[in-house]
């Protein structure tokens, strides 16, 4: 579970103070498949960027599975990205001289969460079959379409099984043939192996598959859709 209670962040703008967050309480239950949604400028980001544990709250705390964020030293921060949390940026973040099994696999190699070889190369070719890219898996970044390099970062964020997964705006680069492909596939890692993912997205379709909505306007939660098997619960804030 991600429990975010009376979050803050604030950033110095010259002399004056801008808070991106302003007191967020949030819960994150594990296995969600949650969406968070908000006009430019809402703290969608900056709200992603803490969970993963990439930025730090001005105040408040940040609880995964129990242990405040606050307490981990540099290098269990670093642990935990690496091996704990799957990224998805817009930027994507491949390495131009790795092929896309190379950058697909790059976790594998890089971190101690690992299997045998031939479960490591399994896990590799079922991604890339399931983003459509097993006849890519020797091209470069540079010879593939921002479409397919969104989906390559895709792969990449879910090769190690982790059990979170941060998804920035994962379906923008992609055409809706594509972005129904890897929503399903994310969707059915959720389901089979209970990987908890937060998106944040303008996306409808990832707002209707999510069981979690919250809304984020001027940095604090403007409402939240919890779905459940007896219903739909809102809370409007």
């Amino acid at each position: 579970m991600i429990i975010l209670k009376d979050l803050w962040k604030t950033y110095p703008l010259g002399k004056m103070q801008v808070d991106a967050l302003k007191g967020i309480d949030l819960e994150i239950f594990e296995g969600d498949f949650a969406a968070v949604a908000g006009p430019s400028g809402s703290g969608k980001t900056t709200m992603m960027n803490i969970i993963g544990l990439i930025d730090s709250p001005t105040s408040g705390t940040l609880q995964i599975n129990g242990r405040e964020a606050a307490s981990l030293g540099r290098r269990e921060l670093a642990r935990m990205r690496r091996e704990y949390i799957g990224f998805v940026f817009q930027s994507f973040n491949l390495l131009p001289v790795l092929t896309v099994y190379e950058n697909v696999e790059l976790p594998l190699t890089i971190g101690k969460k690992t299997g045998s070889r031939k479960e490591n190369r399994e896990r590799v070719e079922y991604l890339l079959q399931e983003v459509g890219l097993e006849d890519r898996r020797t091209h470069k970044p540079s010879e593939l379409s921002g479409g397919q390099q969104q989906r390559v970062a895709i792969a990449r964020a879910l090769v190690t099984r982790p059990r979170i997964v941060i998804a920035d705006e994962p379906t923008a680069n992609l055409d809706s043939a594509n972005g129904e492909r890897v929503l399903e596939l994310m969707n059915t890692i959720n389901r089979e192996e209970g990987t908890t993912f937060i998106f944040s997205t303008h996306d409808p379709d990832i707002w209707k598959l999510a069981n979690h909505v919250v809304f984020l306007r001027d940095g604090l939660i403007e409402q939240e859709r919890r779905r459940q098997n007896t219903g739909e619960k809102e809370i409007v804030e």
